[in-house]
């Protein structure tokens, strides 16, 4: 059973299904990070911590070809020193200054672990959702995948990664998909796999798939990779590919949407 879909089909509803939820010139998003179930304490550092939940949630917006504006924060905090609460606001106030949002406010209570719960405001003159894609149209993501899963096994082998491994800092592509979203049918962000992330897409258009290229376990089952997945009629397919040279960015057409379904078979991450 999968419970995560059994709770969101009790608020079901025409916003909600996507990474966001688009109400006029405005996107809403919202993603939890928590301490051991997402990381443990042991493997980032507290502004670490910080930066990686804006950047999963900056995410989200960011395939709904949204840009983010405002944040709401809810936290739940141990007993921390004040030095390690400016570390964490350091992370938060770094990343936002990146990405020009504004914490406009939200609110925190003391817990025995670390909760980070984020309410990201975007604006969105036309958003790209994960419905619209087409029988014959093709499918790619972003980037190299099964970097993260790998990471992941390190640091609980008690190993070490860089500061800029994928595990630890999300590479967010917003200017390749900016440039992109005039031109694709549909997206989401890879948080869970690409296997279980195309079963939701696929799902979501009543349509299954021709593979064109073969994945191993890594590459289908890594989990918060945080790369684009996204559809686009052939017709566009050079011109895809010369955005993405623009921007350095590794394409990967792998499939085409055809007439069934796709199941996912992999274990569920949420329950």
């Amino acid at each position: 059973m999968n419970k995560e879909d059994f709770i969101i089909k009790a608020f079901k509803n025409k916003l909600n299904g996507d990474d966001g939820a688009v109400l006029g010139k405005w996107c809403f998003s919202k993603d939890l990070f928590v301490q051991d179930v997402h990381f443990k304490r042991s493997w980032l550092s507290l502004e670490q911590i910080a930066t990686k939940a804006m950047l999963v949630n900056i995410s989200d917006a960011i395939t709904m070809n949204a840009v983010p504006k405002y944040a709401l924060l809810g936290l739940s905090l141990p007993n921390l020193s004040k030095k390690e609460i400016k570390n964490l606001q350091k992370g938060f106030l770094k990343t936002a200054k990146k990405f020009r949002i504004k914490i406009i406010g939200g609110d925190t209570i003391q817990s025995d672990k670390i909760g980070i719960s984020i309410t990201l405001i975007s604006k969105v003159k036309k958003p790209v959702f994960r419905t619209g894609l087409k029988r014959g149209h093709l499918l790619a993501f972003t980037g190299k995948l099964g970097q993260s899963l790998k990471g992941l096994k390190t640091l609980q082998n008690r190993g070490k990664l860089s500061k800029n491994h994928k595990f630890i800092k999300p590479k967010l592509r917003h200017k390749f998909f900016y440039a992109i979203a005039p031109k694709i049918s549909c997206a989401m962000d890879i948080s869970d796999g690409l296997s279980k992330d195309l079963s939701r897409l696929l799902k979501a258009n009543h349509l299954g798939i021709s593979w064109r290229k073969k994945f191993n376990k890594k590459e289908l089952y890594s989990g918060e990779e945080y790369e684009i997945l996204f559809g686009f009629d052939k017709k566009h397919k050079k011109e895809l590919k010369k955005i993405a040279k623009k921007h350095k960015v590794k394409l990967n057409i792998f499939a085409k949407a055809v007439k069934g379904k796709y199941e996912f078979k992999g274990r569920e991450h949420h329950f």
